[in-house]
């Protein structure tokens, strides 16, 4: 089972959503207040099961209504993912992937791992 780890970060609190081996999966922008940072913990909880899956890495990528992941390559030609709530906002990003099954396998961890997640504190969270 994943879990979330809540982390003060410059600004604010973030959160990174760990796979059961340990790996970020997915992370947070940085939120003002803890409270905002355990929100969105609740959306990607709520969100991650129900969302569909938009890959723009595709030839003629089929645009999809929200919630969403959105499977996209970076600047770099790696492959990433954002996760979209029901109002458009990114309430999680992934890392870079070296390959597209790599990332959606990281998709997949973000679905199963989401909804049943504990929430941990580190530092000063």
């Amino acid at each position: 089972m994943g879990k979330f780890v809540v982390k003060p970060a410059k600004g604010g609190f973030m959160f990174n959503l760990l796979a059961s081996n340990n790996q970020v999966v997915a992370t947070s922008e940085i939120y003002t207040k803890k409270t905002s940072c355990r929100k969105g913990i609740a959306s990607v909880q709520k969100n991650a099961p129900i969302a569909k899956l938009e890959d723009q890495t595709a030839e003629d990528p089929k645009v999809l209504t929200n919630p969403k992941f959105e499977l996209f390559l970076d600047k770099a030609e790696k492959t990433r993912f954002r996760l979209k709530a029901r109002n458009g906002e990114i309430i999680a990003t992934s890392q870079a992937y070296k390959s597209k099954k790599a990332a959606l396998n990281g998709i997949e961890s973000v679905r199963t791992n989401a909804a049943e997640a504990e929430i941990v504190e580190e530092g000063d969270a």
